[in-house]
Formats: C-alpha cells, sequence, structure tokens
C-alpha cells in the first residue's frame, strides 16, 4: 500500500483513539465527584458498550497502517541502536505494543464484567501517558538526532 495511504489511515484512526482517550481521561475524569458514584457507573459501562463496537475497528487500521509503515523501516530497525531515528520508532512500538496490551485487557475484563471503576480509571491513565509518549515520538523520531 501507498505511503501516503498508510499515514492517512494510520493518522485518522490515531485521532479517533487518542482523541477517545483524552476525552476519558481528561474530561470525564473531571466530572466523577460531581456526578456521583452510581451514575459515573452507568457513565462508563455505555463508554465500554461503545468502545466494544467502535474501538476493535478503530485498532486495526491504527495497527494495520502502523505495521505496514513500520515494515517500510525494517532495515532502520533491524539496527536500533545504529540512529536516533531507529531508537524512537522502537521505543514508540514498544509502547504501541503495551497500549494494546491494555486495551486487550480492558476489553477481557468488560466481557467478563469484571471491570471495575478502578480498573477503568488506572487503565485509561496508563494508556493517556503511554499516547502522549506516542505522539511526542512520532514527531520527535523526525526531528531528534545524536
Amino acid at each position: 500500500m501507498e505511503h501516503f495511504t498508510l499515514v492517512t489511515l494510520h493518522l485518522f484512526a490515531a485521532i479517533m483513539f487518542v482523541g477517545t482517550v483524552f476525552f476519558e481521561v481528561l474530561i470525564l475524569e473531571g466530572i466523577r465527584k460531581p456526578v456521583g458514584r452510581e451514575m459515573m457507573r452507568t457513565v462508563e459501562l455505555a463508554i465500554a458498550r461503545r468502545a466494544r463496537r467502535l474501538m476493535p475497528f478503530v485498532i486495526l487500521v491504527l495497527y494495520g497502517a502502523g505495521i505496514g509503515m513500520a515494515w517500510q523501516y525494517r532495515g532502520a530497525l533491524a539496527h536500533p541502536l545504529a540512529s536516533s531515528f531507529a531508537l524512537l520508532l522502537l521505543i514508540k512500538i514498544v509502547l504501541a505494543l503495551s497500549v494494546l496490551a491494555h486495551f486487550i485487557t480492558a476489553m477481557t475484563l468488560g466481557r467478563a464484567g469484571k471491570l471495575k471503576s478502578r480498573h477503568f480509571r488506572i487503565i485509561h491513565i496508563s494508556v493517556f501517558c503511554h499516547v502522549v509518549l506516542i505522539v511526542f515520538l512520532a514527531k520527535a523520531m523526525f526531528y531528534l538526532s545524536w
């Protein structure tokens, strides 16, 4: 697939995924106390139901396009310590795989009915930190060098 197409698909899927994470962490966490425990639980369950329908498609596009783009840099990734670009890209990939593990954990807990508010919060804050670093690295790998 053409690089422009992969980048465009990856960018739109990243906007959707990262935007959702930012909304959940920066907006939802801010309304937790005023809304109350029961209402917040209802909101979290509704978000989880919607996420189970929508996010697998977003994740598929995001990671599929990401793999396609990474494949084009497989030579650099074979020697990640040889350049700052390759090292930063490798760190970005490791963080992205960690986000995927978080997502699978959340989906598994949700399906089993074991996704509690505490888990929801911890997973979202961790994913938030990961995606902030990923977005930073997405730009840094083209501008930072040593």
